[in-house]
């Protein structure tokens, strides 16, 4: 079964040409084929197709690639949000709420609302997202998570060193080593990915030797790398991501000279995936992604959507707030939002519009990528279904 999609506004193919990368083409269209693309090419020379989808001038674009999220959980902390926006400061405390409220949870509660949040996300042109656990923090709870997980995406994350549970504060290291043993043995079948919050300057995440006890442990376990890394002062994240080989180190909110210089060294296989939304929720600086960029480093951009520092599940958002904030041209955070993402995935069949590319597709209510940024806050994005 093919589909044409034409009427095209504007194609964002992300196919590495043109400003940041964003490839536009105008006059296109492109035909969709058991859902791969099939054909890109001029809307004049299109392939017959058994039927066809007429976007009316809109500006299609690849989906978005959402690569750090954390759906699975209950509660409700906007009280801490309320509290950050009064002056309270964020170290990682408020984690716990989450973690009591998620256990005290059925598993058909917790999966409506992941479902919902999936959902939310499609309705916004997110078409991959990733989700972590880190909200059970016991071998059952962490477990159950990532099952639920797996329900609605290949990129499932066990995150297991979110932060130290109330009940394990006192023994950190059997901590670890639970992390790192039985839980990491009960969660690994159920994961791609382990994550650790390496952040020493908080009492309640890893410091950079515990994360990379679970971080080692992890790739012994046939588990793909990623890092929590430098969101709340400078520390060991950053250089211990690009060290080991992580595929993303997420945040750089905080980063020296060396950090960035290790990130530019390790750019074919690290990315920086920077989380605008949890700057805007926490009041924290934003991440000068302009100098990152510069410097040569691989740049993606995600949601962080969480119950605490960002509940929001906007890539839109995201996109606009790194125009605002971060000194990304609209077709760098464009770009960030979509190849950078399936970067950080280390997936080359999402995040681009060409020949051979998953159909994974948004729509625009808009005639061009701009308004993305342009109309700030509107909900001109969706996923196109073919």
């Amino acid at each position: 079964m093919s589909t044409l999609v034409t009427g095209i506004g504007e194609l964002v193919t992300c196919d590495g040409t043109g400003e940041g990368g964003i490839g536009t083409r105008v006059d296109h269209a492109l035909v969709v084929e058991d859902g791969r693309i099939a054909w890109v090419g001029p809307a004049s020379s299109a392939p017959a197709a058994d039927s066809v989808i007429d976007v009316e001038g809109r500006c299609v674009t690849p989906g978005f690639v959402d690569s750090h999220a954390h759906l699975v959980f209950a509660g409700d902390r906007s009280a801490e949000f309320a509290a950050r926006m009064a002056g309270q400061s964020y170290d990682g405390g408020g984690i716990g709420v989450s973690v009591d409220a998620t256990r005290a949870a059925d598993d058909a509660t917790l999966r409506a609302a992941l479902a919902a949040r999936v959902a939310e996300m499609r309705a916004q042109g997110t078409t991959t997202v990733e989700v972590k656990s880190g909200y059970g923090l016991t071998v059952a709870d962490e477990e159950r998570a990532l099952q639920l997980a797996a329900e609605v995406t290949d990129e499932v994350t066990y995150l297991g060193a979110h932060v130290v549970p109330a009940e394990m504060r006192e023994d950190r290291a059997g901590y670890v080593d639970l992390v790192a043993g039985e839980m990491l043995a009960a969660c690994a079948p159920h994961a791609r990915w382990i994550d650790v919050f390496c952040e020493p300057a908080s009492p309640h995440a890893f410091t950079g030797d515990e994360s990379r006890v679970v971080l080692e442990a992890g790739r012994e376990a046939g588990l793909e790398l990623r890092v929590h890394g430098n969101q709340l002062d400078h520390g060991p994240g950053v250089q211990l991501a690009c060290e080991l080989g992580a595929a993303s180190v997420d945040h750089c909110t905080y980063l020296s000279g060396a950090d960035v210089d290790a990130l530019v060294d390790a750019a074919a296989t690290t990315s920086a995936t920077l989380l605008p939304g949890v700057e805007f929720s926490t009041r924290s600086p934003w991440p000068d992604a302009r100098a990152l960029l510069d410097a040569g480093v691989s740049v993606a951009l995600a949601t962080d959507c969480n119950p605490g520092t960002c509940y929001s599940s906007s890539m839109p958002f995201v996109i606009a707030l790194a125009v605002r904030e971060m000194g990304m041209t609209p077709s760098e955070a464009v770009v960030a939002a979509t190849r950078g993402g399936a970067r950080a995935l280390r997936r080359d069949d999402i995040g681009r519009i060409e020949v051979g590319a998953r159909a994974d597709l948004a729509v625009l209510d808009a005639p061009n990528h701009l308004h993305l940024s342009y109309r700030a806050g509107v909900p001109i994005a969706r996923t196109l279904e073919v």
